[in-house]
């Protein structure tokens, strides 16, 4: 007997949903800018040093995480600040730092 859970899990929307997303966050970079992002707001300039590239990059890879509604973004004065716009995602790298991550 399914239950509803395993509908839902299986339901083909859902699946791409979730490929999508974890195709988007398995770069290297777009990953790390998750994870130094967690749960805050970052401006642009915090996030370029942090990561350690260009911003010319770091603005091409936010704008990927955007397409796919992982991140979001509000503009205060001339700075725009960059957040996790899911607390799902924020609760799946959480996962990931502790499973993969040595220093947790």
């Amino acid at each position: 007997m399914e239950s509803k859970h395993d509908q839902t899990l299986y339901a083909d929307s859902d699946i791409i949903k979730a490929a999508q997303r974890l195709k988007a966050m398995s770069h290297p970079l777009r990953l790390k800018i998750l994870c130094v992002l967690g749960n805050q707001s970052i401006c642009v300039q915090d996030i370029v040093e942090q990561v350690g590239t260009s911003q010319s990059n770091i603005s091409q890879h936010l704008s990927i995480l955007r397409e796919k509604n992982i991140i979001g973004s509000k503009k205060e004065a001339n700075r725009v600040y960059y957040f996790i716009d899911d607390a799902r995602v924020i609760q799946l790298i959480k996962m990931m730092q502790e499973v993969f991550c040595t220093q947790h």
